[in-house]
């Protein structure tokens, strides 16, 4: 975790009542259900000590994948100061301007490729738009293809020295209505629909015809 960040399990001393708190772990119980494996050195809790923003931010992958992945996604959750407000609002029996909503940002991540990606092959299993989480859902940004080449230096095989990856990102915002504020076991179904997305997008990239470098020795050990 980055300095200054918390554990998720400590949340409680940074803000009572948390309604973030409960969207984690619904989320968190939804990925383990679908039997994905996190990604445990990538997941961090933080909170802007300025802003007061608090943000969460964890990876998973499909199982057996190996180190690293051949597919990933990144999963960030933020909670802004006015959201947190207007739950501090709600909870005091008052009628917010707003009622409460997470930002959230997923990354699917197809990586460890062995030759240049068809731009147009990947993005036929990346769809424009997630189904709706609630009542919007996640829309997909940017489509980003990397190409990596090792340091000759590092001793890697020449066949082995290129690396590519593609990376689609979606954008949207998770709005909690009264409801769910009332009763944190309401906001499964939201997690199970976000989590049972994102599970059939690693499938689907997963199963594309490419090429892909071994699983690294050196991370597996």
């Amino acid at each position: 975790m980055h300095p200054g960040a918390a554990h998720p399990g400590s949340l409680g001393l940074v803000v009572l009542d948390h309604l973030l708190v409960d969207f984690i772990a619904a989320v968190q119980d939804s990925f383990d259900r679908a039997l994905l494996e996190r990604q445990a050195i990538e997941e961090r809790f933080q909170v802007d000590v300025f802003l007061g923003d608090v943000s969460f931010e964890t990876s998973y992958s499909l199982p057996g994948e190996g180190q690293p992945p051949r597919v990933r996604v990144d999963l960030s959750i933020d909670w802004p100061t006015w959201s947190q407000t207007a739950y501090r609002t709600w909870s005091i029996g008052e009628t917010p301007a707003e009622m409460p909503e997470a930002v959230v940002e997923v990354s699917m991540r197809i990586q460890r490729l062995a030759e240049a990606p068809s731009a147009e092959r990947v993005l036929s299993v990346l769809p424009p738009a997630s189904p709706p989480i609630g009542r919007d859902p996640l829309v997909r940004t940017a489509t980003t293809i990397e190409e990596v080449h090792a340091d000759p230096e590092a001793g890697e095989a020449e066949e082995a020295s290129v690396r590519w990856a593609v990376e689609g990102s979606y954008e949207g915002a998770v709005r909690f209505d009264e409801a769910q504020l009332e009763d944190p076991a309401s906001l499964a179904p939201l997690a199970e629909t976000l989590t049972r997305w994102i599970s059939s997008t690693l499938v689907r990239l997963a199963d594309l015809p490419l090429s892909f470098h071994p699983p690294d020795p050196a991370d597996a050990a």
